[in-house]
């Protein structure tokens, strides 16, 4: 039980970092681009997957 509460949090912070980061990439420089673009849109999708998924985990009893 302890190991799946575990799992989801550390799913939840990746989540938010990959989220972070991909919404963030402009801003920090690391974009191909400026502008919203396609790897953007991915990586912050994808990381808001991961955090729900590890929000779930983490509450599930």
């Amino acid at each position: 039980m302890e190991n799946k509460k575990t799992t989801g949090i550390v799913l939840l912070v990746v989540g938010i970092i990959v989220l972070l980061i991909s919404l963030l990439a402009d801003v920090l420089g690391v974009g191909t681009w400026s502008g919203f673009g396609y790897y953007q849109i991915g990586g912050a999708v994808a990381g808001a997957i991961v955090a729900v998924v590890g929000l779930v985990l983490t509450l599930k009893k």
